[in-house]
């Protein structure tokens, strides 16, 4: 199955103010990028933990009524921060306020260093991931079904209603962000329409397939599912800028340069068209670049005038 190929852009909404956030997603919906995405944290996860943050999800329905045609969703909402219940509820309700736009991004969690600031139970790694994939299966019925009983390791529900259904039937699509191989692709494999990783042209050939093999065991094509890619992108025809970015990123992720610099969009159009292409090849189609605030509107517009178009001519 041939997914469309499609472009969006990860706002991080820590370092930033409510106003460079409208500015930049009307500009998304401007150029015509087909995605945009906030993020999940309660405080900045880079930098200066005291800075500011704004919540994800109050966020991206506020962006959302801001806009008029980019499909959003929060890239990913962690499991652990609300009963997925509550969270079907929340999806539900921003499908209705943006006509049916909206993308449910989901994840384990990871940021340990948050949950325990807030008090929120962090689990095991194992048991977040399983605590996961009961809350996709949980979320699915409660926007399908019209009363929902449910009786798991880690929920339970006794007679609970999800009124009104989401606009898209028969629900928004579940984005599951992660790239674990033993248990988060398992995951994937049975509850995503969409899947969410980082990684370089090659660390995706390999989870690819091992994504088709639990496909395999749990009875599903798993081409049916869109591969997405996320990670930093910036266009630019300066090489000592296109170094300087690249020792900051490495510094940042704690990461040497050679392993950073495969996994990122940073070069010139022609740069960035290439690497994109060996990124088809192996069966990623949307292409999730995260900005970094202050968001730099001439790259972002750089990119949809001239990266995109480049793209679209050869696969069409």
């Amino acid at each position: 199955m041939r997914h469309p190929v499609r472009f969006g852009v990860l706002t991080q909404t820590h370092h930033t103010s409510w106003e460079e956030l409208r500015r930049t997603w009307h500009l998304l919906d401007e150029l015509g990028y087909d995605t945009a995405w906030t993020f999940d944290h309660f405080f900045p996860i880079f930098g200066d933990p005291s800075g500011p943050c704004l919540e994800g999800w109050i966020a991206l329905t506020a962006l959302m009524v801001e806009t008029s045609r980019v499909r959003a969703g929060v890239l990913v909402t962690g499991n652990t921060y609300r009963h997925p219940a509550v969270l079907a509820k929340m999806g539900a309700t921003l499908d209705h306020i943006s006509h049916g736009r909206m993308i449910l991004g989901l994840g384990a969690a990871w940021f340990e260093r948050e949950h325990a600031a807030y008090g929120i139970p962090f689990y095991t790694m194992a048991e977040r991931i399983r605590r996961l994939g009961e809350a996709a299966h949980l979320i699915k019925r409660l926007w399908t079904e019209p009363q929902v009983t449910f009786e798991g390791r880690f929920y339970r529900l006794q007679e609970a209603y999800c009124e009104p259904k989401p606009v898209q039937r028969p629900h928004p699509p579940i984005l599951i962000g992660g790239g674990g191989e033993r248990l988060t692709l398992r995951v994937v494999a049975e509850h995503a329409d969409q899947w969410n990783t980082f990684g370089s042209p090659e660390d995706f050939r390999r989870k690819i397939a091992i994504l088709r093999e639990h496909g395999q065991a749990v009875g599903r094509n798993t081409e049916t599912i869109e591969v997405s890619w996320a990670g930093v992108m910036h266009v630019t025809d300066s090489a000592s800028e296109k170094e300087a970015l690249l020792g900051a990123l490495a510094e940042t992720y704690g990461r040497p340069v050679d392993a950073v610099a495969p996994t990122v969009l940073v070069g010139s159009v022609a740069e960035i068209v290439e690497r994109l292409h060996r990124y088809l090849e192996v069966g990623v189609t949307h292409f999730i670049c995260i900005a970094r605030p202050p968001f730099h509107h001439p790259s972002l517009r750089r990119f949809a005038e001239h990266v995109i178009p480049a793209i679209r001519e050869r696969t069409t």
